[in-house]
């Protein structure tokens, strides 16, 4: 059964769903809501990116990575502590355990939990959102028609071993011998793989509901050779100004532009 949502009419008062600091208005002035999304890939350069927005004055970003909210649902994990007895995100992961206990997409609910961010720009960073069906993304985009999308692209072979060399790591695949080609491709066309593993699909699955000006493709490639120009180009587009020098809270950050690429193989 398709869910049909009641759209509300944007602010009038702001032209092209921008206010006056430049950001972007999902809605109705003082209407919560996330500026963007990074639908993935996984193993990609997704928690760089997450790095990179954190500790920058035009962003305030969820306390965690991963919301998984629009994936998972009600099977949304538990999460840590806020950072450094942080209220607002005290109030963000109150929000979020609220919307585990619904058995539907709870869009506005879900939009609020944005509402920390001010005059900040917001988002969230999940990159199992690259196997959301269209019904789902249609929900989504109709909900918040301003929203932008990020997919960070990366060689489907590169990527889909760099998965299955997390899962042994983690111990959610069981171990297997990297020299048997039946063992390889076995594990390669694992239903969870092999769903992450086709980027042009999920490319064209979420332009279909996602304004042309509104959706990006970056590479991992861009991430290994030229990570600076890569984040200047990812802020620009997300409607953060690069050039604002990054402000590290108390809490052990990032110090450069390379961060932990180690720790995305």
């Amino acid at each position: 059964m398709r869910w049909n949502w009641t759209l509300k009419s944007r602010n009038g008062n702001h032209r092209n769903g921008h206010n006056s600091n430049g950001h972007d208005l999902n809605s109705v002035s003082g209407d919560a809501c996330p500026d963007f999304l990074c639908v993935g890939a996984q193993k990609a350069g997704t928690s760089w990116l997450y790095r990179q927005l954190e500790p920058h004055p035009d962003f305030w970003m969820p306390p965690v990575k991963e919301l998984h909210y629009l994936d998972k649902l009600t099977r949304t994990k538990q999460f840590d502590g806020p950072r450094c007895g942080d209220k607002r995100d005290a109030s963000f992961l109150d929000g979020m355990q609220n919307l585990r206990g619904r058995f539907y997409l709870d869009l506005d609910s879900y939009g609020r939990l944005f509402q920390h961010k001010g005059a900040c720009l917001s988002g969230d960073i999940s990159p199992a959102y690259s196997t959301l069906n269209d019904e789902i993304i249609e929900r989504v985009v109709n909900r918040f028609p301003t929203l932008k999308v990020v997919f960070l692209a990366r060689d489907p072979v590169e990527r889909a071993w760099s998965q299955l060399s997390m899962g042994v790591r983690l111990g959610m695949i069981k171990k297997f011998d990297a020299t048997d080609p039946e063992e390889v491709i076995c594990n390669l066309l694992n239903p969870g793989v092999l769903v992450r593993s086709h980027p042009s699909k999920i490319v064209a699955r979420w332009k279909r509901y996602v304004r042309p000006e509104n959706f990006r493709v970056y590479f991992f490639d861009d991430l290994k050779e030229k990570p600076a120009e890569l984040r200047q180009s990812i802020l620009r587009f997300l409607g953060g100004d690069p050039e604002k020098p990054t402000s590290f809270g108390s809490r052990q950050r990032c110090a450069t532009v390379w961060l932990n690429f180690s720790n995305m193989n």
